[in-house]
């Protein structure tokens, strides 16, 4: 059986992933820097652990016998570039779960040593990007001569504290677009009204990494995106003080959802919504789900996005997720 390492298993949503991954049965190695408390989960779930730090140069030994990767720890900014370049460097696929679009970014510009590496790249297989990615695909499918597409995220209940410092990370790449297959700055860009179910509802345009893995997964030219928050969505102040995490009473009480909107090139537009159970519920579940199919062999060298790898129905392989089409 081949092996996962799980790297900041010591997160909110590491932890929930890694006992998801324990659950599904994976050969798992969970991996981080704090060795007391590594020591601590490694001895509850029954698993081996490796500590090190992402700084200087990695050992070799810490990669050993591992096949793929699964990055949750956060700020991705911090950790992304030194796994992804120790999985080039030792023959191993990346994973992780992060929506901060210079990640995306990081990825694509990779792609190339990647693939001559025989590694896939694949950031955002939790919410997001999962289901966004699945959907897209879906819509574009339906429209001829699609000319744009737009997507909008509802985000209810509280965030993570990690999640809450990953957002940070968003919000100061400022509002990109993408127009005529480039990323583009639109500083001045308006909110907009979308319908995720129960009337419209002004959405703020952010960069999130659908800019990047929509372009791939469609070939669509013309990208945006947006933004529903109720609750304590995108908090501020000292981010150190929030709590780790929604409890699974919240979470249980806020499903999500998103809509996908694409225009044809005679102004028609064709919608369709996915709904979700709670954003970190989704993650584990979807994330060890992508861990599983990369190791069985489902993977495809250089920067790649789940829908394109998976295929469009992979966000509906997700207890819990339905999609409609109401246009």
């Amino acid at each position: 059986m081949k092996t996962l390492m799980i790297y900041g298993a010591l997160g909110y949503t590491g932890r929930m992933v890694a006992r998801q991954a324990k659950s599904a049965g994976l050969d798992v190695v969970i991996a981080g820097r704090d060795q007391k408390r590594l020591v601590e989960l490694a001895l509850e779930l029954g698993l081996p652990y490796r500590v090190f730090p992402l700084e200087g140069d990695l050992s070799p030994g810490h990669f050993e016998g591992i096949h793929a990767v699964l990055n949750c720890a956060g700020p991705f900014v911090r950790t992304a570039k030194p796994l992804m370049q120790a999985c080039m460097e030792h023959g191993m696929h990346y994973l992780d779960i992060t929506a901060e679009i210079g990640i995306y970014q990081l990825a694509e510009s990779l792609s190339v040593a990647a693939s001559e590496a025989g590694v896939m790249l694949m950031p955002g297989v939790g919410w997001d990007v999962v289901p966004t990615d699945s959907l897209a695909m879906q819509v574009v499918a339906r429209v001829k001569d699609p000319i744009s597409l737009r997507i909008a995220l509802k985000v209810a209940g509280g965030m993570s504290r990690g999640s809450a410092v990953s957002a940070s990370e968003i919000v100061s790449a400022g509002i990109l677009a993408r127009v005529d297959g480039d990323l583009v700055s639109r500083p001045d860009a308006p909110s907009a009204l979308f319908d995720f179910g129960d009337g419209l509802v002004d959405c703020f345009p952010l960069s999130f990494g659908d800019l990047i893995t929509a372009w791939h997964s469609t070939g669509v030219r013309n990208i945006a995106m947006y933004v529903h928050v109720t609750g304590d969505g995108f908090p501020e102040g000292d981010l150190s003080l929030l709590p780790d995490g929604p409890t699974a009473e919240q979470r249980d009480a806020h499903g999500a959802a998103a809509v996908v909107e694409v225009t044809s090139v005679d102004g028609t537009v064709t919608r369709s919504i996915i709904e979700t159970v709670n954003g970190y519920s989704y993650t584990p579940l979807a994330a060890v789900e992508a861990a599983r199919r990369v190791l069985a062999g489902d993977a495809r060298p250089g920067f790649q996005t789940p829908a394109r790898v998976f295929g469009q129905g992979f966000a509906e392989t997700i207890e819990g997720t339905s999609v409609t089409h109401p246009s």
